[in-house]
């Protein structure tokens, strides 16, 4: 069912919906490029190694603006991207999605963040502002109604404009016309209305992004370049740790209350698969970006890896990959010591894209069960010359790429690099990657 499923996904990502390429040679090429991910996806051979290189702010730079326009900008985002797109001719590319709208954010005033000319300088990419946005109390808050939770406690306090949806009753108490008006005094304050008209303005403002993004991606797809996600999802683990109890205090409560913190994990399983599921649905493609941030050699024991980060974690790659979707992992870090895990997963089914792993044992390990990606220092492709990035290359080519199942990307987002030696990745991966 998985694997029918996942076929009518492919056939949809090879014939996007409303795309009008530019001629034949667009769109040929456009399908060549989406059947060499589907072939390394599936672990066959394909005609070479892919190349694409994940990227943050680097269009934006490349095409001489700022962080901070690229987020204020929409028109010059739009620019930044094609311009990138037509001079360094990936095969694919991740879309312009992120970073997202600033205008939205301040609109909200929103405090799990600082970006580019909002806390962090205008030429700089954004920061996470880890807090206590839960508190060690309220697992059960959670664990019983996430909606409600994130509606009525988590909004109020990672958004300054949305502090006074506080003040509102839970949603399930409008059940019968007793409890209608009581319930819904709250609404009418000034307080509850201005909060409401923030997320109005923010809504227009949003609109105003999507509609420009979504005519530049189906502009650069109509030059034959493919989307190479469709969505995102989180590991439960992560999604905890990153937004709501922050990095100290979720490795405390692994501690201190380690079985209300797996319940909770095992709560988020089902809305982290609807949150890739439902961004496919709309998107058309398949790959579900799943970054890791917790996970990783360093972090955590293994035990407590085993315990608490991979069983959730797996569920939601599974659950991802029955309803016909690739999740797209991106192990960021060294994953070295989690190696094996990854193996108990359906053959050709996932990405695993390592960021300081070993990308040769990767391929001893997981060769015949996974796509590997990876993992071109930014380090070296910030400082290091196109002669060091093509010999970084062919040593990947070489180990990883051996029999497909390989994608040779950064190892990580690239913010700031050297144009030169972004190129002499994308041309050198074209020549030497030919599989005979």
């Amino acid at each position: 069912m998985s694997e029918e499923k996942r076929e009518v996904m492919f056939k949809a990502w090879l014939s996007p919906r409303g795309i009008t390429f530019i001629n034949p040679e667009a769109e040929k090429a456009y399908k060549k490029r989406v059947t060499r991910l589907i072939n390394v996806v599936q672990l066959k051979i394909p005609d070479r190694v892919p190349v694409i290189p994940t990227l943050g702010f680097f269009p934006a730079h490349y095409a001489g603006i700022t962080p901070q326009e690229a987020m204020y900008d929409y028109n010059k985002l739009r620019m930044a991207w094609k311009k990138y797109i037509v001079d360094f001719q990936p095969d694919m590319y991740s879309g312009m999605s992120s970073p997202s709208a600033g205008r939205v954010f301040e609109i909200l005033d929103y405090r799990l963040y600082k970006w580019p000319g909002h806390g962090t300088p205008p030429t700089t990419p954004y920061q996470c502002v880890e807090a206590e946005y839960m508190k060690a109390d309220e697992y059960d808050a959670l664990i019983q109604d996430p909606s409600d939770f994130w509606g009525r406690i988590y909004l109020p306090r990672v958004y300054g404009a949305l502090e006074p949806l506080k003040m509102l009753s839970p949603v399930t108490n409008l059940v019968e016309m007793p409890f209608t008006g009581p319930n819904l005094l709250p609404y009418g304050t000034p307080q509850v209305q201005t909060a409401f008209k923030a997320i109005l303005e923010a809504g227009q403002e949003a609109l105003k992004w999507g509609t420009t993004i979504r005519s530049a991606n189906q502009e650069i797809m109509g030059l034959g370049f493919p989307m190479l996600s469709g969505g995102a999802a989180k590991a439960p683990f992560d999604t905890i740790g990153d937004t709501l109890r922050g990095t100290q205090r979720i490795m405390l409560d692994m501690y201190r209350q380690p079985d209300k913190l797996l319940e909770a994990l095992d709560r988020l399983v089902p809305l982290m698969i609807k949150m890739g599921v439902s961004a496919a649905k709309v998107s058309g493609v398949p790959l579900i970006f799943m970054p890791l941030h917790k996970g990783a050699d360093g972090f955590m024991s293994l035990e407590q890896f085993k315990i608490f980060y991979w069983p959730t974690l797996r569920k939601v790659i599974l659950g991802l990959i029955d309803e016909g979707l690739v999740p797209w992992i991106f192990a960021e870090g060294s994953y070295n010591s989690r190696l094996e895990f990854i193996t108990d997963l359906p053959k050709g089914t996932t990405i695993w894209k390592f960021d300081n792993t070993d990308m040769a044992r990767a391929k001893a390990i997981l060769g015949g069960i996974s796509c590997i990606e990876g993992n071109v220092p930014i380090s070296l492709l910030t400082t290091g010359t196109p002669e060091e990035t093509k010999d970084y290359c062919k040593k990947l080519i070489d180990t990883a790429g051996r029999g497909g199942g390989f994608i040779l990307s950064s190892g990580a987002v690239i913010d700031k690099a050297k144009p030169e030696n972004i190129h002499a990745m994308i041309e050198f991966t074209k020549e030497y990657g030919i599989y005979s």
